[in-house]
């Protein structure tokens, strides 16, 4: 008896692992530098990594305003935002219990028109304007990298 349901533990087992992704925003944060665009990094809070600004979607706001809120909240920067995202990456996130989950950002492009350094994570993190080419090299996501170089 037990051998003929071992096949149906190793499929639930195996669904368990089967999961959509996860839903996030991110902005990619633009402005024209002297030399042409420019895109902004900031890195993330653990593994000090240079990222977008992304984050989960909020109630009450559309996926890409909630892309332009975790842009003011993590890199201090406002700017209209693009209604229909520009692509999307994924990746894995650790959650504070330690189990990895895949999330799928939906990357939205904000034109940015003003910038400031009094921002909620100010203290937080690291931001840096670069060209769209060198942004590309800085992040470790291939994704994003494609994202980036494309624009």
């Amino acid at each position: 008896m037990k051998a003929a349901s071992r096949p149906r533990d190793i499929l639930a087992n195996a669904l368990e692992f089967v999961r959509p992704s996860f839903v996030q925003v991110a902005a990619m944060c633009v402005r024209q530098g002297k030399d042409g665009p420019e895109v902004l990094l900031i890195q993330t809070l653990t593994r000090k990594l240079w990222m977008v600004p992304k984050g989960w979607p909020m109630d009450g706001l559309s996926l890409s305003d909630a892309a332009a809120q975790e842009a003011w909240e993590e890199a201090g920067v406002r700017g209209p935002i693009a209604q229909t995202p520009l692509g999307a990456f994924s990746y894995t996130k650790i959650k504070s219990s330690g189990l990895p989950v895949q999330c799928r950002a939906q990357v939205f492009r904000l034109d940015v028109t003003h910038q400031s350094d009094d921002y909620p994570e100010a203290k937080k993190r690291v931001r840096r304007w670069v060209r769209p080419e060198k942004a590309a090299e800085m992040v470790q996501n291939a994704q994003l990298a494609r994202l980036l170089a494309s624009l």
